[in-house]
Protein backbone atom coordinates (compact mmCIF):
# COMPACT_ATOMS: atom_id res chain seq x y z
CA UNK A 1 0.00 0.00 0.00
CA UNK A 2 3.12 2.90 0.75
CA UNK A 3 4.72 1.59 -2.89
CA UNK A 4 0.85 2.61 -4.14
CA UNK A 5 0.84 5.63 -2.04
CA UNK A 6 1.29 8.84 -4.17
CA UNK A 7 1.05 12.42 -3.63
CA UNK A 8 -1.61 12.82 -0.28
CA UNK A 9 -4.24 10.05 0.48
CA UNK A 10 -7.54 10.91 2.27
CA UNK A 11 -7.86 7.52 4.30
CA UNK A 12 -6.91 3.94 3.91
CA UNK A 13 -8.64 0.34 4.77
CA UNK A 14 -7.95 -2.95 5.08
CA UNK A 15 -10.04 -5.73 5.47
CA UNK A 16 -8.74 -9.56 5.93
CA UNK A 17 -10.60 -12.93 5.60
CA UNK A 18 -9.20 -16.03 8.13
CA UNK A 19 -9.70 -19.37 6.38
CA UNK A 20 -10.67 -22.64 8.08
CA UNK A 21 -11.98 -20.99 11.04
CA UNK A 22 -14.18 -23.11 13.64
CA UNK A 23 -18.20 -21.80 13.20
CA UNK A 24 -18.52 -19.01 15.32
CA UNK A 25 -15.70 -17.67 15.56
CA UNK A 26 -15.08 -14.11 13.88
CA UNK A 27 -13.69 -14.30 10.30
CA UNK A 28 -13.70 -11.03 8.11
CA UNK A 29 -12.59 -7.69 9.39
CA UNK A 30 -11.80 -4.08 8.39
CA UNK A 31 -10.44 -1.06 9.77
CA UNK A 32 -9.95 2.35 8.26
CA UNK A 33 -8.54 5.75 8.69
CA UNK A 34 -9.05 9.42 7.61
CA UNK A 35 -6.18 10.56 9.83
CA UNK A 36 -3.23 12.84 8.29
CA UNK A 37 -1.03 9.79 7.72
CA UNK A 38 -3.82 6.76 7.09
CA UNK A 39 -1.96 3.89 6.41
CA UNK A 40 0.40 4.93 9.33
CA UNK A 41 -2.84 4.66 11.20
CA UNK A 42 -4.35 1.41 10.04
CA UNK A 43 -0.96 -0.57 10.40
CA UNK A 44 -0.16 1.25 14.02
CA UNK A 45 -3.55 0.05 15.22
CA UNK A 46 -2.48 -3.74 13.96
CA UNK A 47 0.85 -3.48 15.76
CA UNK A 48 -0.83 -2.27 18.78
CA UNK A 49 -3.04 -5.42 18.88
CA UNK A 50 -0.01 -7.54 18.11
CA UNK A 51 1.63 -5.67 21.12
CA UNK A 52 -0.78 -5.59 23.54
CA UNK A 53 -1.15 -10.02 23.35
CA UNK A 54 2.93 -9.94 23.44
CA UNK A 55 2.54 -8.62 26.62
CA UNK A 56 0.93 -12.06 28.16
CA UNK A 57 2.54 -14.49 25.35
CA UNK A 58 5.78 -13.16 24.85
CA UNK A 59 6.55 -16.22 22.17
CA UNK A 60 3.20 -15.77 20.28
CA UNK A 61 4.92 -14.12 16.97
CA UNK A 62 6.75 -17.80 16.65
CA UNK A 63 3.40 -19.56 16.01
CA UNK A 64 1.57 -18.11 12.80
CA UNK A 65 -1.19 -20.56 14.26
CA UNK A 66 -1.65 -19.15 17.39
CA UNK A 67 -1.32 -15.67 16.02
CA UNK A 68 -3.99 -16.10 13.16
CA UNK A 69 -6.25 -16.91 16.60
CA UNK A 70 -5.17 -13.75 18.04
CA UNK A 71 -5.00 -10.56 15.68
CA UNK A 72 -7.72 -9.61 13.66
CA UNK A 73 -6.24 -8.70 10.65
CA UNK A 74 -3.97 -11.73 10.56
CA UNK A 75 -5.86 -14.00 7.91
CA UNK A 76 -5.12 -15.48 4.30
CA UNK A 77 -7.13 -13.36 2.08
CA UNK A 78 -6.01 -9.49 2.68
CA UNK A 79 -7.49 -6.55 0.46
CA UNK A 80 -6.08 -2.76 1.12
CA UNK A 81 -7.12 0.15 -0.20
CA UNK A 82 -6.03 4.13 -0.92
CA UNK A 83 -8.35 6.91 -0.61
CA UNK A 84 -8.00 9.50 -3.28
CA UNK A 85 -10.99 11.24 -3.28
CA UNK A 86 -12.28 13.78 -6.01
CA UNK A 87 -15.50 14.45 -4.45
CA UNK A 88 -17.08 14.05 -1.17
CA UNK A 89 -15.85 14.33 2.33
CA UNK A 90 -13.02 13.40 4.23
CA UNK A 91 -14.64 11.01 5.98
CA UNK A 92 -13.83 7.42 7.31
CA UNK A 93 -17.33 5.85 6.45
CA UNK A 94 -16.35 6.39 2.51
CA UNK A 95 -13.29 4.68 2.97
CA UNK A 96 -12.69 1.30 1.05
CA UNK A 97 -13.33 -1.71 1.68
CA UNK A 98 -17.11 -1.38 2.43
CA UNK A 99 -18.72 -4.85 3.86
CA UNK A 100 -21.83 -6.58 3.55
CA UNK A 101 -22.03 -9.19 6.79
CA UNK A 102 -24.58 -11.99 6.91
CA UNK A 103 -24.64 -15.30 9.52
CA UNK A 104 -24.76 -17.18 6.72
CA UNK A 105 -20.68 -17.30 5.80
CA UNK A 106 -20.75 -17.51 2.39
CA UNK A 107 -22.55 -14.41 1.72
CA UNK A 108 -20.34 -12.06 3.78
CA UNK A 109 -18.49 -9.58 1.03
CA UNK A 110 -16.21 -7.08 1.42
CA UNK A 111 -14.73 -4.95 -1.56
CA UNK A 112 -13.00 -2.22 -2.74
CA UNK A 113 -11.97 -0.37 -5.75
CA UNK A 114 -10.42 2.12 -8.40
CA UNK A 115 -13.38 3.61 -10.07
CA UNK A 116 -16.27 5.74 -10.79
CA UNK A 117 -20.27 4.35 -11.73
CA UNK A 118 -22.71 6.71 -13.62
CA UNK A 119 -25.70 4.83 -13.28
CA UNK A 120 -25.51 4.65 -9.07
CA UNK A 121 -29.40 5.38 -8.75
CA UNK A 122 -30.09 2.79 -10.99
CA UNK A 123 -28.17 -0.03 -8.99
CA UNK A 124 -30.07 1.14 -6.08
CA UNK A 125 -33.10 0.72 -7.51
CA UNK A 126 -32.66 -2.46 -8.66
CA UNK A 127 -31.56 -3.92 -5.60
CA UNK A 128 -34.53 -1.64 -3.19
CA UNK A 129 -31.86 -0.80 -1.27
CA UNK A 130 -32.66 2.98 0.24
CA UNK A 131 -28.91 4.35 1.41
CA UNK A 132 -28.09 6.93 3.98
CA UNK A 133 -27.11 9.87 3.09
CA UNK A 134 -23.24 9.49 3.36
CA UNK A 135 -23.49 6.49 0.59
CA UNK A 136 -26.33 7.51 -1.50
CA UNK A 137 -23.55 8.74 -4.39
CA UNK A 138 -21.12 6.30 -3.45
CA UNK A 139 -20.38 4.09 -6.73
CA UNK A 140 -18.95 1.09 -4.16
CA UNK A 141 -22.26 1.13 -1.77
CA UNK A 142 -23.82 0.69 -5.21
CA UNK A 143 -21.81 -2.13 -6.76
CA UNK A 144 -21.57 -3.97 -3.03
CA UNK A 145 -25.46 -3.99 -3.01
CA UNK A 146 -25.65 -5.80 -6.41
CA UNK A 147 -22.81 -7.80 -6.11
CA UNK A 148 -24.02 -9.24 -2.59
CA UNK A 149 -27.40 -9.69 -4.30
CA UNK A 150 -26.31 -12.06 -6.93
CA UNK A 151 -24.02 -13.85 -4.36
CA UNK A 152 -26.66 -14.07 -2.09
CA UNK A 153 -29.10 -15.80 -5.03
CA UNK A 154 -25.71 -17.99 -5.86
CA UNK A 155 -25.35 -19.35 -2.70
CA UNK A 156 -29.25 -20.18 -2.77
CA UNK A 157 -29.62 -22.08 -5.77
CA UNK A 158 -25.59 -24.21 -5.41
CA UNK A 159 -25.14 -26.41 -2.76
CA UNK A 160 -21.91 -27.77 -3.98
CA UNK A 161 -19.78 -23.86 -3.54
CA UNK A 162 -20.18 -20.86 -5.42
CA UNK A 163 -19.54 -20.25 -9.02
CA UNK A 164 -17.65 -16.74 -9.11
CA UNK A 165 -17.48 -16.12 -12.29
CA UNK A 166 -21.67 -16.38 -12.41
CA UNK A 167 -21.74 -14.51 -9.53
CA UNK A 168 -19.72 -11.25 -11.64
CA UNK A 169 -21.22 -11.88 -14.82
CA UNK A 170 -24.40 -10.47 -14.02
CA UNK A 171 -23.14 -8.26 -11.37
CA UNK A 172 -20.62 -6.62 -13.96
CA UNK A 173 -23.00 -6.43 -16.75
CA UNK A 174 -24.88 -3.73 -15.19
CA UNK A 175 -22.27 -1.47 -14.43
CA UNK A 176 -21.50 1.44 -16.37
CA UNK A 177 -18.24 3.13 -15.79
CA UNK A 178 -14.41 2.22 -15.87
CA UNK A 179 -13.01 0.17 -12.48
CA UNK A 180 -10.26 -2.14 -11.07
CA UNK A 181 -11.97 -3.51 -8.40
CA UNK A 182 -11.58 -6.65 -5.70
CA UNK A 183 -13.43 -8.52 -3.48
CA UNK A 184 -13.35 -11.10 -0.53
CA UNK A 185 -16.24 -13.49 -0.29
CA UNK A 186 -16.76 -15.52 3.44
CA UNK A 187 -16.61 -18.42 1.35
CA UNK A 188 -12.39 -18.05 0.94
CA UNK A 189 -13.29 -16.73 -2.89
CA UNK A 190 -11.74 -13.71 -4.11
CA UNK A 191 -11.56 -11.90 -7.17
CA UNK A 192 -10.52 -8.78 -8.92
CA UNK A 193 -11.79 -7.33 -12.60
CA UNK A 194 -11.60 -4.63 -14.86
CA UNK A 195 -13.87 -2.92 -17.22
CA UNK A 196 -14.63 -3.72 -20.60
CA UNK A 197 -12.95 -0.68 -21.78
CA UNK A 198 -9.81 -1.12 -19.93
CA UNK A 199 -10.51 2.55 -18.39
CA UNK A 200 -9.08 1.90 -15.25
CA UNK A 201 -5.46 0.22 -15.13
CA UNK A 202 -5.23 -3.23 -13.52
CA UNK A 203 -2.12 -5.51 -12.94
CA UNK A 204 -1.39 -9.03 -11.05
CA UNK A 205 1.60 -11.00 -9.80
CA UNK A 206 1.29 -14.65 -9.17
CA UNK A 207 4.05 -16.65 -7.58
CA UNK A 208 3.90 -20.26 -5.35
CA UNK A 209 3.59 -18.20 -1.92
CA UNK A 210 0.98 -15.38 -3.12
CA UNK A 211 -1.54 -14.31 -5.71
CA UNK A 212 -1.45 -10.03 -5.87
CA UNK A 213 -3.04 -7.51 -7.83
CA UNK A 214 -3.30 -3.81 -7.69
CA UNK A 215 -3.71 -0.53 -9.73
CA UNK A 216 0.21 -0.12 -10.61
CA UNK A 217 2.70 -1.95 -12.32
CA UNK A 218 5.31 -0.61 -10.15
CA UNK A 219 4.01 -0.86 -7.22
CA UNK A 220 3.94 -5.03 -7.42
CA UNK A 221 7.59 -4.84 -8.82
CA UNK A 222 9.02 -2.86 -6.16
CA UNK A 223 7.17 -5.11 -3.21
CA UNK A 224 7.96 -8.18 -4.81
CA UNK A 225 11.39 -7.64 -6.35
CA UNK A 226 10.24 -8.79 -9.74
CA UNK A 227 10.59 -7.89 -13.63
CA UNK A 228 8.52 -6.00 -15.65
CA UNK A 229 7.48 -8.98 -17.73
CA UNK A 230 7.10 -11.22 -14.16
CA UNK A 231 3.75 -8.44 -13.57
CA UNK A 232 1.01 -8.86 -15.90
CA UNK A 233 -1.78 -6.84 -17.21
CA UNK A 234 -5.41 -7.95 -16.58
CA UNK A 235 -6.90 -7.37 -19.83
CA UNK A 236 -10.56 -5.84 -20.37
CA UNK A 237 -13.37 -7.27 -19.52
CA UNK A 238 -11.75 -10.00 -17.47
CA UNK A 239 -11.51 -10.87 -13.74
CA UNK A 240 -8.85 -13.08 -11.50
CA UNK A 241 -10.51 -15.18 -9.45
CA UNK A 242 -8.88 -17.55 -6.60
CA UNK A 243 -10.51 -19.94 -5.14
CA UNK A 244 -10.01 -20.84 -1.65
CA UNK A 245 -7.62 -23.58 -1.76
CA UNK A 246 -5.26 -21.11 -4.08
CA UNK A 247 -6.22 -22.11 -7.03
CA UNK A 248 -6.69 -19.36 -9.51
CA UNK A 249 -8.00 -18.52 -13.04
CA UNK A 250 -8.42 -15.46 -15.52
CA UNK A 251 -11.82 -15.62 -17.03
CA UNK A 252 -13.70 -13.46 -19.27
CA UNK A 253 -16.81 -11.85 -17.51
CA UNK A 254 -17.55 -9.11 -20.42
CA UNK A 255 -16.37 -9.49 -23.60
CA UNK A 256 -13.51 -6.80 -24.27
CA UNK A 257 -14.78 -3.34 -26.13
CA UNK A 258 -12.84 -1.23 -27.74
CA UNK A 259 -9.58 0.01 -25.48
CA UNK A 260 -10.09 3.15 -23.93
CA UNK A 261 -7.22 3.19 -21.31
CA UNK A 262 -7.30 6.05 -19.50
CA UNK A 263 -5.17 8.38 -20.63
CA UNK A 264 -5.22 10.72 -17.43
CA UNK A 265 -3.73 8.01 -15.41
CA UNK A 266 0.00 8.52 -17.36
CA UNK A 267 -0.32 11.90 -17.69
CA UNK A 268 -1.17 12.61 -13.58
CA UNK A 269 -2.24 10.22 -11.73
CA UNK A 270 -0.40 7.05 -11.51
CA UNK A 271 3.16 7.14 -10.03
CA UNK A 272 5.96 7.80 -12.44
CA UNK A 273 8.51 4.98 -11.47
CA UNK A 274 6.45 3.00 -14.12
CA UNK A 275 9.26 2.70 -16.91
CA UNK A 276 6.52 2.69 -19.27
CA UNK A 277 4.67 5.89 -17.72
CA UNK A 278 7.86 7.82 -17.14
CA UNK A 279 8.98 7.13 -21.05
CA UNK A 280 4.96 8.02 -21.92
CA UNK A 281 5.69 11.58 -19.66
CA UNK A 282 9.15 11.92 -21.01
CA UNK A 283 7.60 11.88 -24.58
CA UNK A 284 4.50 14.36 -23.65
CA UNK A 285 7.07 16.99 -22.90
CA UNK A 286 9.41 16.36 -25.77
CA UNK A 287 6.48 16.71 -28.26
CA UNK A 288 5.87 20.69 -26.79
CA UNK A 289 9.83 21.68 -27.70
CA UNK A 290 8.49 22.68 -30.95
CA UNK A 291 5.69 24.04 -30.07
CA UNK A 292 7.40 26.43 -27.55
CA UNK A 293 10.22 27.02 -29.74
CA UNK A 294 8.14 28.69 -32.60
CA UNK A 295 6.19 30.59 -29.53
CA UNK A 296 9.87 31.96 -28.30
CA UNK A 297 11.08 32.90 -31.82
CA UNK A 298 14.10 30.16 -31.13
CA UNK A 299 15.32 32.53 -28.68
CA UNK A 300 17.27 29.97 -26.17
CA UNK A 301 19.37 32.85 -24.66
CA UNK A 302 16.56 34.71 -22.99
CA UNK A 303 14.78 31.97 -22.07
CA UNK A 304 14.46 30.27 -18.71
CA UNK A 305 12.26 26.89 -18.73
CA UNK A 306 10.99 24.67 -15.61
CA UNK A 307 8.43 23.27 -13.92
CA UNK A 308 5.50 23.61 -11.67
CA UNK A 309 4.48 21.11 -10.29
CA UNK A 310 6.23 17.86 -9.35
CA UNK A 311 4.38 15.32 -11.15
CA UNK A 312 5.08 17.71 -14.76
CA UNK A 313 8.87 17.10 -13.60
CA UNK A 314 9.67 13.97 -16.10
CA UNK A 315 7.92 16.09 -19.08
CA UNK A 316 9.67 18.67 -18.12
CA UNK A 317 12.84 16.25 -18.54
CA UNK A 318 11.30 15.22 -22.16
CA UNK A 319 11.06 19.00 -23.63
CA UNK A 320 13.92 19.72 -22.25
CA UNK A 321 15.95 16.86 -24.65
CA UNK A 322 13.95 18.23 -27.15
CA UNK A 323 15.25 21.63 -26.95
CA UNK A 324 18.69 19.94 -26.48
CA UNK A 325 18.33 18.15 -29.55
CA UNK A 326 17.06 21.58 -31.35
CA UNK A 327 20.15 23.40 -30.19
CA UNK A 328 22.66 20.87 -30.70
CA UNK A 329 21.34 20.70 -34.46
CA UNK A 330 22.21 24.48 -34.61
CA UNK A 331 26.01 24.28 -33.13
CA UNK A 332 26.26 21.38 -36.10
CA UNK A 333 24.84 23.50 -39.06
CA UNK A 334 26.69 27.06 -37.79
CA UNK A 335 29.92 24.74 -36.82
CA UNK A 336 29.94 23.26 -40.68
CA UNK A 337 29.47 26.76 -42.04
CA UNK A 338 32.34 28.39 -40.50
CA UNK A 339 34.37 25.76 -42.62
CA UNK A 340 37.95 26.91 -41.44
CA UNK A 341 37.44 30.59 -39.94
CA UNK A 342 36.66 30.03 -36.30
CA UNK A 343 39.44 29.61 -33.16
CA UNK A 344 39.25 27.74 -29.61
CA UNK A 345 37.47 31.07 -28.33
CA UNK A 346 34.73 31.42 -30.60
CA UNK A 347 34.26 27.24 -30.72
CA UNK A 348 34.08 26.89 -26.79
CA UNK A 349 31.67 29.39 -26.79
CA UNK A 350 29.25 27.68 -29.68
CA UNK A 351 30.11 23.95 -27.90
CA UNK A 352 29.06 25.16 -24.64
CA UNK A 353 25.63 27.16 -25.12
CA UNK A 354 23.15 25.26 -23.20
CA UNK A 355 19.53 25.42 -22.71
CA UNK A 356 18.67 27.73 -19.63
CA UNK A 357 16.52 25.59 -16.42
CA UNK A 358 16.24 26.97 -12.99
CA UNK A 359 14.15 25.58 -10.43
CA UNK A 360 12.03 28.27 -10.37
CA UNK A 361 9.02 26.94 -7.88
CA UNK A 362 9.39 25.93 -4.46
CA UNK A 363 6.57 24.07 -3.04
CA UNK A 364 6.37 25.32 0.64
CA UNK A 365 3.25 22.71 1.47
CA UNK A 366 2.41 19.59 0.55
CA UNK A 367 -1.21 20.71 -0.30
CA UNK A 368 -3.32 19.15 -2.85
CA UNK A 369 -5.16 22.14 -3.94
CA UNK A 370 -6.99 19.65 -7.17
CA UNK A 371 -9.12 18.39 -4.76
CA UNK A 372 -9.45 20.65 -1.98
CA UNK A 373 -12.92 21.76 -1.34
CA UNK A 374 -14.21 24.92 -3.37
CA UNK A 375 -14.40 27.47 -0.39
CA UNK A 376 -11.13 26.61 1.30
CA UNK A 377 -9.22 26.46 -2.25
CA UNK A 378 -8.62 29.86 -3.64
CA UNK A 379 -6.93 30.93 -0.19
CA UNK A 380 -5.01 27.71 -0.22
CA UNK A 381 -3.36 27.94 -3.21
CA UNK A 382 -1.72 31.54 -2.54
CA UNK A 383 0.05 29.49 0.30
CA UNK A 384 1.41 26.26 -1.87
CA UNK A 385 4.56 27.89 -3.80
CA UNK A 386 7.14 30.10 -3.35
CA UNK A 387 10.00 31.24 -6.08
CA UNK A 388 13.88 31.53 -6.48
CA UNK A 389 14.98 34.50 -6.43
CA UNK A 390 17.78 36.11 -8.75
CA UNK A 391 16.90 33.69 -11.48
CA UNK A 392 15.62 35.66 -14.25
CA UNK A 393 17.21 38.90 -15.77
CA UNK A 394 14.28 41.62 -15.65
CA UNK A 395 12.87 42.55 -18.89
CA UNK A 396 14.58 40.36 -20.48
CA UNK A 397 13.86 36.62 -19.90
CA UNK A 398 11.26 34.79 -20.88
CA UNK A 399 10.01 32.68 -18.28
CA UNK A 400 8.59 28.91 -19.28
CA UNK A 401 6.81 26.64 -17.13
CA UNK A 402 5.23 23.31 -17.71
CA UNK A 403 2.44 21.93 -15.89
CA UNK A 404 1.17 18.51 -16.02
CA UNK A 405 -2.67 20.21 -16.78
CA UNK A 406 -4.70 22.71 -16.30
CA UNK A 407 -7.61 21.78 -15.26
CA UNK A 408 -9.39 24.95 -13.42
CA UNK A 409 -6.60 27.22 -13.44
CA UNK A 410 -7.05 27.96 -9.80
CA UNK A 411 -3.27 27.58 -8.75
CA UNK A 412 -1.97 29.60 -11.71
CA UNK A 413 -4.19 32.84 -11.04
CA UNK A 414 -4.11 32.79 -7.50
CA UNK A 415 -0.38 31.94 -6.57
CA UNK A 416 1.88 30.94 -9.64
CA UNK A 417 1.24 33.47 -12.26
CA UNK A 418 1.47 36.41 -9.48
CA UNK A 419 4.56 34.32 -7.80
CA UNK A 420 6.54 34.31 -11.14
CA UNK A 421 6.17 37.99 -12.15
CA UNK A 422 7.76 38.68 -9.18
CA UNK A 423 11.02 37.85 -10.85
CA UNK A 424 10.23 40.47 -13.32
CA UNK A 425 10.31 38.22 -16.83
CA UNK A 426 9.24 39.69 -20.39
CA UNK A 427 6.64 36.79 -20.96
CA UNK A 428 5.30 33.96 -18.61
CA UNK A 429 4.48 30.85 -21.10
CA UNK A 430 2.27 28.32 -19.15
CA UNK A 431 3.01 25.10 -21.18
CA UNK A 432 0.40 21.67 -20.14
CA UNK A 433 1.65 18.46 -20.98
CA UNK A 434 -1.36 17.24 -21.30
CA UNK A 435 -4.35 18.95 -23.93
CA UNK A 436 -7.09 21.29 -23.07
CA UNK A 437 -9.82 19.79 -20.49
CA UNK A 438 -12.65 20.35 -22.01
CA UNK A 439 -15.45 17.70 -20.45
CA UNK A 440 -16.27 16.13 -17.17
CA UNK A 441 -14.48 12.70 -16.31
CA UNK A 442 -16.80 10.07 -14.46
CA UNK A 443 -14.88 6.92 -14.94
CA UNK A 444 -12.77 7.59 -11.73
CA UNK A 445 -11.02 10.99 -11.39
CA UNK A 446 -14.84 12.67 -10.97
CA UNK A 447 -14.27 16.00 -12.24
CA UNK A 448 -18.13 16.79 -13.28
CA UNK A 449 -18.60 20.57 -12.71
CA UNK A 450 -18.41 22.41 -16.40
CA UNK A 451 -18.21 25.35 -14.66
CA UNK A 452 -14.48 24.42 -13.04
CA UNK A 453 -13.43 23.98 -16.50
CA UNK A 454 -10.92 27.06 -17.37
CA UNK A 455 -11.70 25.56 -21.09
CA UNK A 456 -15.41 25.87 -20.61
CA UNK A 457 -14.92 29.46 -18.98
CA UNK A 458 -12.37 30.59 -22.31
CA UNK A 459 -15.44 29.08 -24.52
CA UNK A 460 -18.43 30.61 -22.78
CA UNK A 461 -16.02 34.13 -22.16
CA UNK A 462 -15.79 34.01 -26.20
CA UNK A 463 -19.35 32.99 -26.77
CA UNK A 464 -20.16 36.54 -24.91
CA UNK A 465 -17.93 38.65 -26.11
CA UNK A 466 -19.24 37.23 -30.11
CA UNK A 467 -22.45 37.84 -29.36
CA UNK A 468 -23.21 34.40 -29.86
CA UNK A 469 -25.15 33.36 -26.63
CA UNK A 470 -27.66 31.75 -28.81
CA UNK A 471 -24.83 28.90 -29.00
CA UNK A 472 -25.84 28.00 -25.58
CA UNK A 473 -29.32 28.09 -25.54
CA UNK A 474 -29.55 26.21 -28.59
CA UNK A 475 -27.16 23.52 -26.44
CA UNK A 476 -29.10 23.76 -23.42
CA UNK A 477 -32.71 23.30 -25.69
CA UNK A 478 -30.99 20.20 -26.90
CA UNK A 479 -29.78 18.69 -24.07
CA UNK A 480 -33.83 19.52 -22.43
CA UNK A 481 -35.18 17.34 -25.20
CA UNK A 482 -33.12 14.50 -24.77
CA UNK A 483 -33.80 14.61 -21.03
CA UNK A 484 -37.82 14.41 -21.77
CA UNK A 485 -36.73 12.14 -24.24
CA UNK A 486 -34.77 9.67 -21.98
CA UNK A 487 -31.95 9.86 -24.92
CA UNK A 488 -29.12 12.12 -22.87
CA UNK A 489 -26.82 9.70 -23.54
CA UNK A 490 -27.36 9.93 -27.59
CA UNK A 491 -24.82 12.67 -28.12
CA UNK A 492 -22.43 15.47 -26.31
CA UNK A 493 -24.20 18.38 -26.76
CA UNK A 494 -21.38 20.44 -25.03
CA UNK A 495 -19.12 19.99 -27.89
CA UNK A 496 -21.55 22.57 -29.87
CA UNK A 497 -20.15 25.31 -27.41
CA UNK A 498 -16.55 24.65 -28.39
CA UNK A 499 -17.04 23.88 -32.45
CA UNK A 500 -16.98 27.88 -33.20
CA UNK A 501 -13.50 28.12 -31.91
CA UNK A 502 -9.70 26.83 -32.67
CA UNK A 503 -8.08 25.16 -29.91
CA UNK A 504 -5.56 28.50 -30.20
CA UNK A 505 -8.29 31.12 -29.78
CA UNK A 506 -9.38 29.12 -26.53
CA UNK A 507 -5.81 28.58 -24.78
CA UNK A 508 -5.48 32.41 -25.66
CA UNK A 509 -8.50 33.57 -23.46
CA UNK A 510 -7.31 30.95 -21.00
CA UNK A 511 -4.16 33.13 -20.93
CA UNK A 512 -6.39 35.95 -20.20
CA UNK A 513 -8.88 34.61 -17.22
CA UNK A 514 -5.35 33.29 -15.41
CA UNK A 515 -3.84 36.78 -15.34
CA UNK A 516 -4.60 38.16 -12.55
CA UNK A 517 -4.65 42.35 -12.43
CA UNK A 518 -1.66 44.09 -12.08
CA UNK A 519 0.97 41.70 -14.00
CA UNK A 520 3.85 43.33 -15.64
CA UNK A 521 4.37 39.84 -18.19
CA UNK A 522 2.31 38.93 -20.99
CA UNK A 523 1.13 35.81 -19.95
CA UNK A 524 0.25 32.82 -22.77
CA UNK A 525 -0.84 29.28 -22.49
CA UNK A 526 0.76 26.22 -24.71
CA UNK A 527 -1.28 23.00 -24.88
CA UNK A 528 -0.37 19.77 -26.06
CA UNK A 529 -2.03 18.51 -28.84
CA UNK A 530 -4.60 15.67 -29.48
CA UNK A 531 -2.22 13.66 -32.21
CA UNK A 532 1.05 13.98 -29.40
CA UNK A 533 -0.97 12.48 -26.66
CA UNK A 534 -1.96 9.73 -28.34
CA UNK A 535 1.95 9.11 -29.94
CA UNK A 536 2.77 9.52 -26.56
CA UNK A 537 0.76 7.48 -24.79
CA UNK A 538 -0.16 5.22 -28.01
CA UNK A 539 -1.73 2.08 -25.04
CA UNK A 540 -3.69 4.78 -23.86
CA UNK A 541 -5.90 6.20 -25.66
CA UNK A 542 -8.96 7.52 -23.41
CA UNK A 543 -9.41 11.21 -23.86
CA UNK A 544 -12.84 11.86 -23.19
CA UNK A 545 -11.51 15.24 -20.92
CA UNK A 546 -10.14 16.58 -24.14
CA UNK A 547 -12.39 15.64 -27.06
CA UNK A 548 -15.91 14.86 -25.71
CA UNK A 549 -15.61 11.07 -26.86
CA UNK A 550 -16.85 8.72 -24.47
CA UNK A 551 -16.20 4.84 -24.04
CA UNK A 552 -19.85 4.23 -23.02
CA UNK A 553 -22.99 6.21 -22.97
CA UNK A 554 -23.04 7.16 -19.01
CA UNK A 555 -20.60 9.74 -20.53
CA UNK A 556 -22.52 11.48 -22.48
CA UNK A 557 -25.54 11.71 -20.33
CA UNK A 558 -23.27 12.86 -17.48
CA UNK A 559 -21.63 15.94 -19.42
CA UNK A 560 -24.84 16.69 -20.93
CA UNK A 561 -26.14 16.68 -16.94
CA UNK A 562 -23.15 18.73 -15.75
CA UNK A 563 -24.55 21.46 -18.97
CA UNK A 564 -27.74 21.89 -18.07
CA UNK A 565 -26.82 22.21 -14.23
CA UNK A 566 -24.21 25.06 -15.43
CA UNK A 567 -27.28 26.93 -17.48
CA UNK A 568 -29.27 26.03 -14.32
CA UNK A 569 -26.66 27.87 -12.07
CA UNK A 570 -26.76 24.60 -10.14
CA UNK A 571 -23.31 23.41 -8.53
CA UNK A 572 -23.54 19.96 -8.19
CA UNK A 573 -22.69 16.64 -9.72
CA UNK A 574 -22.82 15.63 -13.35
CA UNK A 575 -24.52 12.22 -11.36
Amino acid sequence: MEKQHNRGQDGAGLATVKLHTEPGVPFMHRIRSAQPQPIGDVFGKVRDEIAEIEKYQPEITRYPGLMKGHVRFLGELLLGHLRYATQGKNDVDLCHPFVRYNTIPARNLTMAGNFNLVNVDELFSFTKVSPGEKHKNSDLAAMLEVVHHFLCKEDEERQNGLDVKNILKQAFSMFDGGYHVGGLIGSGDSFVIRDPHGIRPSYYYVNEDVIVTASERAAIRTTFNVGENEVMELMPGNALIVKENGEYSIEEIIPARERRACSFERIYFSRGNDEKIYKERHALGYHLSETVLKAIDNDLRNTIFSFIPNTAEVAFYGLIKGLEDYLNRIKVERIMSWGKDFDEEKLNEMVNRRVRIDKIAIKDVKMRTFITEDSSRNEMVQHVYDITYGTVRPGTDTLVVIDDSIVRGTTLRESIIKMLDRLGPKRIIVMSSAPQIRYPDCYGIDMSKMGEFVAFQAAIALIREQGKEYILQEAYGLAKELERTNTLNAQNVVKNVYKPFTPEQISAKIAEIITPPGIEAKVEVIYQNIESLHASCPSNLGDWYFTGDYPTPGGNRVVNKAFMNYMEGKNERGY
